[in-house]
């Protein structure tokens, strides 16, 4: 047998052991994060809240409001 190649064997095996718990726990902690970050990103307003708030500021005109407002609720 061939007994002087078990020792690369070996070494190889613990990085690729290595390697793995690696990507495992990177795996895991980017799930954790998504699901975070999807938890603050989620404010819950609709996209006629915000419609409502940007014409209640003055930032658009009626005329403007009222076209979005068409096309948001035609949806």
């Amino acid at each position: 047998m061939h007994w002087e190649y078990y020792g690369w064997g070996m070494r190889l095996g613990w990085f690729f052991l290595i390697f793995l718990w690696v990507l495992v726990i990177l795996s895991v902690l980017y799930l954790f994060q998504a699901l975070i970050g999807a938890e603050k990103r989620g404010t819950g307003e609709t996209a006629f809240d915000v419609l409502k708030k940007r014409y209640a500021k003055g930032k658009i005109a009626k005329e403007e409001f009222e076209r979005i407002k068409d096309d948001i609720l035609k949806r």
